[in-house]
């Protein structure tokens, strides 16, 4: 089974939102990225309740939630979340961070961990029964457009090997920075099975975005 592909709706052009998300639908993306930022966990503000709620209406694509929020278990209830869609939720953003995952399940959404470049795999050890996907985050969190962290590539196989190990294979892993053609491929041979695509592939200015959706479909085949 080939990589799936997530678009980062942070990336989009506003103005002619609802011609991307049609597009998307004809490109048959598996989720639509969707970053929300409080300026506090991060330095920037996304993505608000009522952004989330139009995109809900106007697509049937499930929604991949990457919560970079301080106690994310406050703001959940804000947001249409459904069965189907994935949740991530960093795992410096709360001290409860198991009853948090466990809220995530309760709302029918996979459960996942963010990890920031600096933050250990081990981090994790607690949580794997709690968890259906680690998002690697292969930039620092709060803006696009970033160069990649070369050592997050070894990352990706050391955690891929990790679950392995543990018989958490099913456990998936989403890359989210810098995800180009190329090092998508790389992320894809390190383990990555899902990919935020942002202006580094799928969100080029003038472009075919149901072709480059396609290509980087190809590229992580």
């Amino acid at each position: 089974m080939g990589g799936k592909i997530a678009p980062s709706l942070m990336c989009a052009d506003f103005l002619h939102l609802e011609e991307t998300l049609s597009a998307l639908d004809r490109a048959s993306v598996d989720y639509l990225h969707i970053d929300i930022m409080d300026g506090a966990f991060v330095p920037n503000f996304t993505l608000g309740p009522d952004f989330v709620q139009a995109v809900r209406q106007a697509t049937r694509i499930p929604l991949d939630f990457h919560l970079m929020v301080d106690h994310p278990e406050r703001h959940l209830h804000l947001f249409p979340v459904r069965e189907g869609d994935i949740v991530s939720v960093h795992q410096e953003s709360t001290p409860h961070l198991q009853r948090t995952l466990q809220q995530i399940k309760s709302l029918g959404a996979s459960a996942s961990v963010a990890l920031n470049p600096a933050t250990s795999v081990l981090s994790i050890e607690d949580v794997l029964d709690d968890i259906d996907m680690i998002l690697v985050m292969t930039v620092n969190p709060g803006f696009a457009g970033q160069k990649l962290v070369p050592a997050t590539l070894q990352k990706i196989s050391r955690l891929r090997k990790y679950l392995e190990e543990r018989d958490c294979g099913h456990i998936e892993i989403e890359v989210d920075g810098n995800v180009s053609m190329e090092n998508a491929k790389k992320m894809r041979q390190a383990g990555a099975d899902i990919f935020v695509a942002g202006t580094s592939s799928v969100f080029k200015p003038g472009a075919d975005l149901v072709a480059l959706t396609q290509a980087l479909r190809e590229a992580v085949a």
